[in-house]
């Protein structure tokens, strides 16, 4: 492709080389340098491509995309491009190079603390049982038709994410609903192009510290800097730090909630809960008028189907849509109910620190279980303080607590429960140490009675172990059928 075209609507200043000239690719990996390529040198956390230019060269690289000037001596054969931000450039490079793909598309954008996931696969179910094809890019996997791509960040670097929008649009889809996090719109993954609908789940004090966000105004700019880069904004009118999240939109506005000042209201909110079974049911006031039934327990569901809803409004899908994707909506990992022989209800949720967990359990009492039992571990390798609070969290709000083992890495199991147990001990629950996660939840499954509620935390969708650099496969849906079968 021609450089000139490449940076057509690109921020820049040529000071060395000619931009008439045809480049083979897009590279911001020294290691994935290829003859031909345009190298974006991008500052990141532990290094800086800029060091890399070097090396770029010596593999054909034929242009430079940098910050500020490299350390090295460039051939005058090499253009070179002087940027403010290496990133936005890579955004706004990578959309060229896939021919500006988001503007054959309908994008939807979903950020917030919680509820991306369970939103992005709402807004789906309900779009394509309107019969409209929609992708899906988020924190479990990149959905293009038939094509399941595992995820590996909750929104993929800037050239993935217009690859993945060039890929839709080659298979015919027009609709596509992504997860974009704070870290995202902090490193420029989503610019280069505007989101026709965001949308705002809530917002809690995470993600603070090394690597991620300064402090609770970083990550609140993080998160409304989509609400500058859409052109209609659907916002929890209930949720915490609204008006800081919006200040500056320039989208138009239209709010969801269970207060009187939404634009689309839930009223009469019914908590259901049969053997093997949790949901909600409300009915709608605003801006629709009709009764739902989602079978996913909680309120922030009530909250989640209503962004979705939302949504799907400004779509025209039609009501008999909507019913029958919230009839049938279940998202791997996230209050996943696993269907088993026992009168209890077992299921499998991502709650992997205390804030979530604590959030759960705290949904889950409000159905009124006879016991809550909490299965969960925690990582090796990672913060001990996360260890110390989600023991104490489940102690205090679950009637019992399995502790078990969850990705040990390099770390000894017991070394990681016992962890757990000084927080176990803050509260007064009581507890058991199963450190085999398959046998703890045979445990749970024995021990079940009607009216009980079952929750193994913390794996979620995963589908592996890690045990000492290794990721072994082990996915709870499988255990918990062996387990019934008797194997």
């Amino acid at each position: 492709m021609n450089l000139m075209k490449l940076v057509a609507r690109m921020n820049y200043m040529l000071t060395q080389g000619d931009l008439d000239r045809e480049v083979t690719s897009i590279v911001y990996d020294s290691r994935k340098v290829e003859p031909g390529c345009v190298f974006v040198c991008m500052p990141g956390a532990v290094t800086d491509g800029h060091k890399y230019a070097a090396d770029a060269l010596e593999k054909g690289a034929v242009a430079l995309v940098v910050q500020h000037d490299v350390e090295i001596s460039v051939p005058l054969s090499v253009t070179v491009l002087h940027v403010p931000n290496p990133r936005l450039a890579l955004a706004e490079l990578s959309a060229a190079w896939f021919d500006h793909p988001a503007e054959k598309l309908t994008t939807i954008g979903v950020t917030g603390t919680k509820g991306k996931t369970t939103t992005t696969y709402m807004i789906r179910s309900m779009l394509e049982a309107a019969g409209l094809p929609t992708g899906l890019i988020g924190t479990i996997e990149v959905i293009c038709g038939d094509v399941h791509t595992h995820a590996v960040n909750t929104t993929p670097e800037s050239w993935l994410v217009q690859k993945y929008f060039a890929d839709m649009v080659n298979a015919g889809i027009r609709y596509v609903v992504m997860e974009v996090s704070s870290q995202a719109m902090k490193l420029d993954r989503v610019s280069g192009f505007t989101f026709d609908y965001g949308i705002f789940t809530n917002l809690e004090e995470d993600h603070i510290g090394p690597g991620e966000h300064a402090d609770m105004e970083e990550y609140i700019a993080c998160k409304g800097k989509l609400f500058r880069q859409c052109r209609i904004g659907l916002a929890n009118a209930d949720a915490d730090f609204l008006e800081e999240v919006m200040a500056g939109h320039t989208c138009q506005l239209e709010t969801f909630g269970m207060g009187e000042g939404a634009d689309l209201r839930a009223v009469n909110v019914q908590r259901i809960h049969q053997p093997g079974y949790l949901g909600v049911s409300y009915d709608l006031e605003g801006l629709e008028h009709y009764s739902v039934r989602v079978d996913i327990p909680g309120d922030f569901t009530v909250y989640n189907s209503l962004a979705a809803i939302a949504l799907c409004r400004h779509l025209g899908v039609p009501q008999a849509a909507v019913a029958e994707a919230l009839d049938r909506i279940q998202v791997k990992g996230r209050l996943e109910i696993v269907p088993t022989p026992g009168e209890y209800t077992l299921m499998i949720d991502y709650a992997h620190n205390a804030m979530s967990l604590e959030a759960l359990l705290h949904n889950l009492r409000a159905y009124g279980p006879e016991r809550i039992i909490c299965l969960f571990g925690c990582g090796g390798n990672r913060a001990k303080s996360r260890r110390y609070e989600m023991g104490e969290v489940s102690s205090r709000l679950a009637d019992l607590t399995v502790v078990t083992s969850d990705n040990p890495r390099f770390e000894e199991p017991m070394d990681i429960i016992n962890d757990i147990l000084t927080g176990v001990h803050k509260a007064d629950g009581k507890y058991v140490t199963i450190p085999d996660r398959k046998e703890a939840i045979r445990y749970c499954m024995e021990i079940g009675r009607k009216g009980d509620v079952i929750v193994l935390a913390g794996k979620g969708h995963e589908d592996y172990q890690e045990i000492c650099g290794v990721r072994h496969h082990m996915d709870e849906r499988e255990l918990i059928q062996e387990i019934i079968e008797g194997r």
